[in-house]
Parts: C-alpha cells; structure tokens; sequence
C-alpha cells in the first residue's frame, strides 16, 4: 500500500509541474490542497466534468502566498482534515556541485545577497521544482531544469526532468509539517 501511496503522490507532483510548464515560466509559488477526489466531487458535483473519479486524489490550486520569506508562510499554514496532502511548485536557482565556495559566507550574508549571487552566477540553471506530501508521510520531488540540453537535430533547447524524493527533503518536511493538527 505505501508503495502505491508513493507511486500517487509521485504522480501528483508531475501532474502539478505540467500544469505549470503549460503556463510557461517566471510563476511565482504555487501551493495546492491535495484532495480525495469523490469527497471533492461530493461538495461541488457542478466539478464532475472536470475531474476524473478514478483519480484517488485532486490538485487544487490555493490563493497566492504572500509576499516574503517562503517559510514563514508555511508556518502560519493549517489544513482542514478533508486535505489530505499538499504540495508547493516554486522556480529556484540550480548550481553545480563546487560552487558553493564562490557565494558569500551564508552565516554572513542575508538570504537575498545569496539569491542575487545565485542569480548572477555564470553557471546556474533555472529550475522548477514541485514538492508533494501526503499526511501519512509518503512526499516525491520533480524537478524540471529549464534548456539543459538541445533537442537532436536542432538548436531549440529542451528541459529535463528529475524525479526524486531527495531532491528538497527540508521543503518536504516544512510541507509535512502544515499538515500536522
């Protein structure tokens, strides 16, 4: 059952990061409700031509999150038990294994010199990252890497996607944590 369990959110997390990449980049975070799908349709049954009942669970797209430091937003989330999971895409800075030691000293520097040190450095990439967690603790990360490579034959650039659980562990524990009573 936890492998199904995994196997689902891993799938929520896709689904989530393609309903992204269909809006294009330059998203500011997007945190969704994770939703059994029939009490869903229970309580708005106007939604039964939108949503497919063989699907366990639904994403559901929750209002912005203020403006400021992503993790005090989480820690002022609560749910309501009807959702069972939730899931947060947001676009981040990917730097190379060895970089760290051409940023600012992190017990020196503020948050944002890191970001714009990030930002500006030669060999970053662009990335999208959704992480997913349901209550019972199973969680998944996806990660699209923006123009890794280019498409055979051509000089489009294509992204590539990375499935992995480890990818963001603290995202996915401060996540878990919103689910707590």
């Amino acid at each position: 059952m936890e492998q199904q369990q995994q196997a689902g959110v891993a799938a929520l997390a896709r689904e989530i990061e393609d309903f992204m990449a269909a809006n294009g980049w330059d998203q500011p975070p997007q945190l969704f409700a994770l939703v059994p799908t029939a009490a869903l349709l229970d309580e708005q049954p106007e939604l039964a031509g939108q949503l497919d009942r063989a699907n366990p669970l639904t994403p559901v797209a929750q209002e912005a999150l203020p403006d400021g430091d992503l993790a005090d937003a989480l820690a002022r989330i609560a749910w309501p038990d009807l959702v069972i999971g939730c899931a947060l895409a947001q676009e981040i800075i990917v730097l190379p294994p060895g970089s760290e030691s051409e940023l600012p000293d992190v017990a020196e520097a503020d948050a944002e010199s890191l970001r714009r040190a990030a930002a500006d450095h030669p060999q970053r990439t662009e990335a999208r990252l959704v992480a997913a967690v349901l209550r019972e603790g199973n969680g998944a990360c996806v990660m699209r890497l923006r123009g890794i490579g280019t498409a055979e034959g051509s000089d489009e650039s294509i992204d590539e996607i990375v499935e992995s659980p480890d990818l963001a562990p603290n995202l996915l524990e401060a996540l878990k944590a919103t689910l707590l009573p």
